[in-house]
């Protein structure tokens, strides 16, 4: 283990895997065809955040600190909480919720980016320069949620699932989100950072 908070990510990942894979027996005993293509799906993605660390490492590009712990929690929220036990139905606004979560954590993302890679150049002044990270990562944001939006309507469209339910309503109303989510996460950072 690298540092504390990766310990905790290995053991937030052991966690999640063991309530999935308890739900997964359940859903093969209870016949819900359904929910175990979502848990074994869920299941599946558990690495990835682990994965993206590693490149990121591999590659010295910067991420924040707390990427592993808060990015399994948010696929968590998403897949199992959302998916599998039905928050997205139950509660309205829940994919709202995930999206400008998603939108906020994006922009600090692109932040960190930016500062692994470009540096400063002297005669470019401060403000400039946070002019520009600011863009860089509104655009980051907002193109990793069009992927997103992306991947739901080819989702819907070849696995036939249903992550598009209220069609352009839900897709405009995601991307609006994050939009706003993305911009007061800037605004926050702009005063903070000052």
């Amino acid at each position: 283990m690298k540092n504390k908070k990766d310990k905790i990510s290995v053991q937030l990942a052991i966690l999640f895997g063991i309530i999935i894979l308890i739900t997964c027996i359940f859903n093969i005993i209870e016949k819900q065809w359904d929910n175990i293509f979502l848990s074994l799906l869920a299941f599946i993605c558990l690495p990835i955040p682990f994965i993206i660390g590693f490149i990121a490492r591999v590659k010295k590009v910067q991420l924040p600190k707390n990427f592993l712990p808060i990015a399994l929690i948010f696929n968590f929220s998403a897949q199992y909480l959302g998916e599998i036990l039905h928050f997205y139905e139950f509660f309205w606004w829940w994919d709202l919720l995930l999206h400008g979560a998603f939108g906020s954590y994006a922009v600090i993302i692109g932040m960190n980016l930016i500062k692994g890679i470009i540096r400063k150049e002297a005669e470019i002044s401060e403000e400039r320069f946070f002019t520009f990270k600011t863009i860089f990562a509104f655009t980051f944001s907002i193109t990793l949620e069009t992927l997103w939006e992306m991947f739901e309507y080819i989702g819907d469209l070849i696995l036939k699932t249903d992550m598009l339910t209220g069609g352009i309503h839900d897709t405009a109303s995601d991307i609006l989100i994050n939009i706003f989510c993305s911009c007061i996460t800037l605004i926050i950072y702009r005063i903070r950072n000052k």
